[in-house]
Formats: C-alpha cells, sequence, structure tokens
C-alpha cells in the first residue's frame, strides 16, 4: 500500500468478467464504483477491495456506493453523460490524514448534503471534505472549484524535516516514501554547491523547489495550476524559506527569453514534466539558456528519451537512475541527468 492519492469512477455500466459473460446469470445491476477499463472509457471495473492505498480507503469506498444504493443515487452513465455520482478521489498523508472529493454530475442540494452528511459522520479521520459539481464532458478537476464542505481546504505532508501543504487540485508523487528518495537523487545529479540559480520546472506544489533550497542561491519555480503556485509559496513560508520565487503559467507561455533575462540565467534545470512530455518550444528556450545540466524526472521514459534526443545537440546523458515509485508495475519514474557538451 503506497499511493496517497486514488481516484474512483461511478459508471452505470459496470464491466462483466469473461466467466458472468459466459454464464447464465441475469445481472440487473450494473453499477461500478473502480476503475476504468483501458481502451473503454465507458466501462468500469467494479473495485470492492484495493490494495493500493491504505485504510479507511477501502471502507469509505464501499460505503459510498452502498449508501448511493440504499438512497437511489444514480451512477455515472459515461457514454450519455447523465446521472449524479461522477467521481470520488481519497488523499491520505503518513500522519493518517484523509481528504475526500466527491465529484458530482449535477448539483441537488439534499442528495448532494445527505451523502457529505454520512461521510463526515461515518468517517471522523476525514479532515479535509471537499466536493465538486462537474458538468463538462471531460473528469479533469483542474478547471473545476472544489468547494470545502467540512473541515481543512488541504492535507499536510512532512519530508526530510520540510512540511509541505497540499490541496485538492495539487500535484503530489503518489508514492511519499519513494518521493524522497527521487528527490535525493534529482539534487545528487544536480551537484549543488550552494551558487548556482535552479529553475525547478513543473513545480507543483513546490517540493523539489523547496527541497533544494538550501543548497543553492535561488530557485526559481513554474507550475501551470495556480492554486499549487500558492500553496508552493505557502510551502516556502511555513519553512522560512526566502529564495524560492514561483510562477504560475502555462510553461510554453511563461518560459520565455525575457523571462529569464528577468529571473537569471539558470545553472541547472530540474524538469519533471506530466506524462506528454515537454512542448518543443520549451526544449528550445531550455536549449538557448544553456543550463550547465539538466536534471529530466519523468514518469513516461518514452517521451523522455523523445525530450532528450532534441536536446541532443547541446547535452549528453551523464547519468541515469530509475525509481520504483510504483511497485508491481511497469511503470518507474526516471532520473536522467544531462551535462552541456563540452563541460
Amino acid at each position: 500500500m503506497y499511493r496517497n492519492k486514488l481516484e474512483y469512477t461511478f459508471s452505470d455500466k459496470r464491466w462483466l468478467t469473461k466467466e458472468e459473460v459466459n454464464s447464465d446469470s441475469k445481472f440487473e445491476k450494473e453499477d461500478a464504483l473502480g476503475f476504468h477499463i483501458p481502451g473503454l472509457f465507458d466501462k468500469v471495473l467494479d473495485i470492492k477491495e484495493c490494495h493500493l492505498q491504505p485504510e479507511p480507503s477501502n471502507s469509505i469506498k464501499n460505503a459510498v456506493r452502498q449508501y448511493a444504493h440504499r438512497n437511489s443515487l444514480q451512477f455515472f452513465d459515461l457514454r450519455e453523460q447523465k446521472g449524479f455520482l461522477r467521481n470520488i478521489v481519497i488523499r491520505n498523508s503518513l500522519e493518517g490524514k484523509v481528504m475526500v472529493i466527491v465529484v458530482f454530475f449535477q448539483d441537488d442540494v439534499e442528495k448532494r448534503n445527505g451523502l457529505l452528511d454520512f461521510l463526515a459522520s461515518g468517517f471522523p479521520m476525514i479532515t479535509s471534505l471537499m466536493y465538486v459539481i462537474n458538468s463538462k464532458r471531460n473528469d479533469s478537476l483542474n478547471d473545476q472549484e472544489p468547494i470545502l464542505y467540512k473541515g481543512e481546504n488541504h492535507l499536510v505532508e512532512e519530508m526530510d524535516g520540510l512540511k509541505f501543504k497540499i490541496g485538492p487540485k495539487s500535484f503530489y508523487q503518489t508514492n511519499t516514501k519513494q518521493a524522497l528518495e527521487l528527490y535525493r537523487i534529482a539534487k545528487e545529479f544536480a551537484g549543488l554547491t550552494g551558487k548556482e540559480t535552479v529553475y525547478d520546472l513543473y513545480t507543483g506544489t513546490g517540493t523539489i523547489a523547496n527541497y533544494i533550497a538550501a543548497f543553492v542561491d535561488k530557485v526559481i519555480g513554474v507550475e501551470y495550476v495556480d492554486e499549487a503556485v500558492q500553496d508552493a509559496i505557502i510551502n516556502s513560508e511555513i519553512n522560512g524559506i526566502g529564495n524560492t520565487h514561483f510562477f504560475a503559467g502555462d510553461m510554453k507561455n511563461v518560459l520565455s527569453e525575457s523571462f529569464i533575462v528577468s529571473n537569471g540565467m539558470p545553472d541547472v534545470i530540474i524538469t519533471d514534466p506530466p506524462r506528454a512530455g515537454m512542448h518543443e518550444d520549451v526544449i528550445k528556450i531550455i536549449a538557448a539558456a544553456a543550463p550547465e545540466k539538466i536534471v529530466y524526472i519523468s514518469c513516461n521514459p518514452a517521451t523522455q528519451s523523445r525530450d532528450i534526443q532534441l536536446l541532443s545537440d547541446k547535452y549528453i546523458v551523464a547519468g541515469v537512475q530509475p525509481v520504483d515509485m510504483f511497485p508491481h508495475t511497469h511503470h518507474v519514474e526516471n532520473v536522467v541527468l544531462l551535462r552541456r557538451r563540452g563541460q
């Protein structure tokens, strides 16, 4: 059990196993609360017990399913885009604090409050209870506004003596203990002396930026999600860090020649982009800035390899270290050190 965040999907079209399909049984109730079947956006595998996240994750999920059936709450129809219950996100900290975000497709105050009150009374360990009304055609919450129903609007995680505020939309590595190993490797690859200007691209809540701040002159963090940047600033404040500077916006628009002139030429760039990798315009600006080292962290070695190839005229691969962030899967978080040619 290693994940600090899971998102379950409600669906009125449960995925039937091969045995169920071939049996003579009739399945009247096809509701599911679980994970998407790969390649089938409207089919969801009903999950009774998930071993990826510690309790009370399973208990909360199963209790919500039972409550929904008792109270005739409609599970979402992903194909027809109708229904009431859409998703539930469960986050937890190493301290045992729990954040629950229930996503509804449409608002019904009585039904919504009934479910949320049920969760609040049945699971007092939920320290942050929130909800979202998402009527879009996609599940992304980046452009949605989570509403606090009860408790605090964030969790706090501790790492190597530093405290990090994690909001409902904040990116935080899903394996908290291995995240520390990942950041230690990134810092080691960067070879910091205390004099560097470091750019931390796709900084999220500023975990890497704040983690390395004591070992550099200054850190410039850039992140797309504005709420995460606000958390990054708060994370610096609560840890008494004064040499970090954070900026919000689309990376390809923020990271420009004028931005680098304003904030100083980077000696080291640490980049941890989403699975799609970096935009080609971002790669061009990085190459033009010509830092001595680039530490590239990626959860998708394919796009990482593509981006490294685009930088290969000016940079050589000087180190590679995979980190097992996702046990019992083929996925890894891969850290690559790129060193400027001629160094």
